[in-house]
């Protein structure tokens, strides 16, 4: 079996990683990794493939920095190219990317089998493009990975039983390479020596929502310049977010750092108070490592962390972000849960592809 696998973001070179250390187990699969650059400098890209011990792409197609219509289009007419070239059996996209859309579009236009990796999450907003892209990539594949029971529950009620897929909860990807990395983490210089901070907060901004919206971002920074009179934080700055931020002249007093590696991530995260944050994949991160989450969203795809009472939804005006913030940091939760698996998602996964 040969399979095609599209990468673009660091949320997929980790999950990715996982399921490639699985394929090497295995001498009847071949795999062929396509990297759309949509991350594209050293600290977004490049460190992640060498510390993640991930193959070096077999393509790189260096797509990046484009408007979404431009970027997607492109990657479609790369990824097309590759396909033909390569005849796989299979092609497999990750998560909820342009790269994702861009690989699920030009598999299906060839006729090629396509496996949706992150398959059934909904923040049920369509003005995020992630929500689009998971949508559509979900509505053409054949086979249909779900993290969760509730992702398995929003295919079943969009009608998904009645399409010609094969719908598979397999946990979630992350957790296995959460687990596999932490132990990395654990054996590299530690990020925190060149931190001044005994204790902080953790904080990421990349989403379009906020970043695109100068009004969100500004109320999001007033909100983190107060916490942080309480407690440092501490932001690994986006570049794209970092250009923003520069350009408006928006005040920053929070200490902000160049955009981290996933081991240094790792170490970040099991070491601080707590954790603000759009991303999706550094909410469950924060899960796995017993720390709870801010969201600097009005939705969230990973509903069964709110519901859980291990994040909450904080929107972007200052005065309810302080206060979700206070409310959070005192707030007592139970630990003992197994929300995303038992860490064997990968073999799940190549399992059923076989």
């Amino acid at each position: 079996m040969k399979i095609l696998t599209i990468v673009g973001a660091r949320p997929q070179f980790v999950k990715a990683a996982a399921l490639s250390r699985e394929i090497a187990n295995h001498s009847d699969i071949t795999e062929i990794l396509v990297h759309t650059g949509q991350h594209y400098d050293a600290n977004m890209s490049d460190v992640f493939f060498d510390e993640l011990e991930i193959p070096k792409p077999d393509y790189n197609l260096s797509i990046a920095n484009l408007n979404h219509g431009a970027m997607t289009g492109r990657m479609l007419e790369g990824i097309e190219q590759v396909i033909v070239a390569e005849t796989p059996d299979i092609v497999l996209v990750y998560g909820d990317t342009n790269s994702t859309l861009a690989g699920a579009l030009a598999a299906k236009k060839l006729h090629v089998k396509l496996a949706h990796v992150e398959a059934g999450l909904r923040s049920f907003d369509m003005k995020m493009p992630e929500e689009i892209n998971r949508i559509l990539t979900d509505r053409i594949s054949d086979l249909l990975f779900c993290p969760t029971e509730q992702a398995v529950k929003n295919l079943t009620a969009e009608g998904f039983e009645n399409f010609d897929c094969k719908i598979h909860k397999t946990g979630d990807i992350m957790y296995d390479a959460a687990l596999y990395y932490a132990q990395k983490a654990e054996k590299m210089p530690k990020i925190m020596e060149k931190i001044p901070q005994n204790k902080y907060i953790l904080c990421t901004i990349h989403r379009a929502e906020n970043t695109d919206n100068l009004q969100r971002l500004k109320s999001i920074f007033e909100a983190l310049n107060s916490i942080n009179e309480e407690i440092s934080i501490i932001l690994p700055l986006h570049p794209r977010t970092k250009a923003i931020i520069e350009k408006e002249k928006i005040n920053t007093k929070i200490t902000i750092i160049e955009p981290v590696g996933y081991l240094e991530m790792t170490q970040l995260t099991k070491n601080c108070e707590l954790v603000i944050t759009d991303s999706g994949g550094l909410q469950k991160e924060s899960y796995f490592f017993g720390k709870k989450c801010l969201v600097l969203r009005d939705t969230t795809e990973w509903v069964e962390l709110v519901n859980n009472g291990y994040a909450i939804l904080g929107g972007f005006e200052k005065e309810k972000i302080v206060e979700k913030y206070h409310h959070l940091i005192a707030k007592n939760v139970n630990w003992n849960t197994q929300l995303y698996g038992n860490g064997e998602t990968a073999k799940q996964i190549i399992d059923k592809l076989k």
